[in-house]
């Protein structure tokens, strides 16, 4: 029985780049008069467990807001390659001198504090390789977090050799069951919404997360993913605003909004 907490530094790891392929500058586009970069960060300021928050950016020169929006905030930047996803997170992760890695990436401003904090005290607390809130997703999409340590991250990147794996970070590991024991955290009922999508890919998505914060950050500004998920049944036209919108999320995670849909249509 594994009943000894995991000691060591956490660090939070946040994926950024101004050069996205479907919405160029999104992480620095505004709600509340801020950029949502800066709105992530606040939430994941709230996480109790995280020793520093780091953001994994690039080399380019059209990176360079988000580095200079780093200094003006506080917070520790790195600069690394544009592709390699996996090597730029890992280098992020040893620059601060990081024994566990928190992954979130830019394009999930909306993420909950109390989740991601549930979720490293089941990494921290129990017996596995990594813990993840999705494979498969239970919570709105846009609430992804995954936790893992620096010395498994650098195995995937000494062992990783396709271009999934380089690109998205935990790959390598999440893809090997067998090898490596994961743990989920699952939704509870309450908030077991995988039809809903809060990830910032579109316009659309932009418009309808505007809409959360401007609605609910000036009331309070730590609002939670079960604020979210009642503010957007008690005016369910805004689902419509990127209901339209062809993701390219992994297949579990589309089979997950599907499957939550069904469950929806029959319980009208």
């Amino acid at each position: 029985m594994f009943n000894k907490k995991k000691e060591g530094k956490v660090v939070a790891t946040v994926e950024c780049r101004m050069r996205a392929r479907r919405l160029p500058g999104k992480v620095l586009m505004s709600a509340c008069g801020k950029p949502m970069l800066e709105l992530q960060v606040e939430r994941l300021k709230r996480v109790r467990q995280l020793d520093c928050i780091i953001l994994a950016t690039t080399k380019e020169e059209s990176d360079n807001p988000i580095v200079e929006l780093a200094e003006k905030i506080g917070i520790r930047y790195f600069c690394g390659s544009e592709s390699d996803v996996l090597s730029r997170v890992l280098a992020a992760a040893r620059s601060v001198e990081a024994d566990f890695i928190v992954e979130v990436t830019g394009d999930c401003p909306l993420l909950d504090p109390e989740i991601t904090s549930q979720l490293i005290d089941l990494y921290l607390y129990n017996e596995c390789d990594f813990a993840s809130t999705g494979d498969p997703f239970s919570y709105p999409i846009g609430m992804d977090v995954g936790v893992f340590s620096t010395e498994l991250l650098a195995l995937a990147d000494r062992e990783g050799k396709t271009n999934d794996d380089r690109e998205h970070v935990s790959w390598y590991f999440r893809h090997q069951p067998d090898r490596f024991r994961k743990l989920h955290l699952h939704a509870p009922p309450s908030l077991q919404r995988p039809d809903i999508s809060l990830t910032l890919d579109e316009k659309e998505d932009y418009k309808l997360i505007r809409t959360i914060f401007e609605h609910l950050y000036p009331v309070n500004p730590v609002f939670s993913c079960y604020d979210i998920i009642k503010f957007l049944d008690e005016n369910p036209e805004l689902l419509d605003i990127n209901a339209k919108i062809v993701r390219t999320e992994p297949y579990d995670v589309v089979l997950a909004m599907q499957e939550q849909i069904i469950i929806n249509q029959k319980n009208k």
